[in-house]
């Protein structure tokens, strides 16, 4: 099971999927413990378990995800953030991954790059599947508007493939494995994009993300 979101802004030229991976009989403990940590942040920050982590928005100081208005101020921000990345961390039996790719393509070409980038994710996956002999289902952030993500899987020969139908799309306010994905999609971006103004943030996928990286480390696809 891969819970997926992607990262990345067209004018830096970097595009990103990130995901979280549990198995069927490891899905329950993973989600144990991150509505347990719902419960941690609603206890220590005020944050109530139905308000959606959105990192960008949430690391960004946009909106007011907590009750106590003492909280909604960047350092309080940083701290939860960690907070979110150390139960991450110490989730037991899952992985993270993320497929990267840097390119001067803009409009369109972009477009086509980044899609181009989930096809050869989904190809990825998908080998790795095979090679243990297991199968597989995709959880992706938003509405399934966009033809690309189910073009990608249905590019997969049907005699071998291991991926398991087109992606299943559920939007991040009502998943929660999603928002683990998208937070981990934006850490490791922020370690890839290197962003002069955001230096703090440079360390955290080394520091509590890449024990878990099934890959080592971000992939170039």
């Amino acid at each position: 099971m891969f819970y997926v979101d992607d990262s990345g802004v067209e004018n830096t030229g970097w595009a990103t999927f990130s995901w979280i991976q549990t198995t069927p009989n490891g899905w329950r403990a993973m989600l144990r413990r991150w509505l347990d940590l719902r419960k941690e942040l609603y206890e220590q920050f005020r944050i109530p378990p139905s308000v959606e982590i959105h990192a960008t928005k949430f690391l960004g100081s946009r909106g007011r995800p907590s009750t106590d208005p003492a909280f909604n101020h960047r350092k309080q921000r940083i701290q939860a953030a960690e907070l979110m990345l150390s139960t991450i961390a110490g989730m037991p039996g899952v992985g993270i991954g993320t497929a990267y790719r840097h390119t001067t393509a803009r409009g369109s070409r972009y477009a086509e790059e980044k899609a181009d980038l989930y096809l050869s994710l989904t190809q990825h996956l998908d080998q790795q599947l095979a090679d243990a002999g297991n199968l597989g289902l995709i959880f992706m952030d938003g509405t399934g508007t966009d033809p690309t993500y189910r073009r990608a899987h249905r590019a997969l020969k049907l005699a071998t493939r291991s991926i398991v139908e087109d992606p299943i799309f559920q939007g991040s306010h009502l998943s929660q494995p999603v928002q683990a994905a998208d937070l981990i999609a934006w850490t490791t971006y922020q370690h890839l994009l290197r962003h002069p103004g955001k230096k703090q943030f440079w360390t955290w996928y080394q520091d509590y993300l890449q024990p878990l990286d099934v890959n080592g480390g971000p992939i170039q696809l």
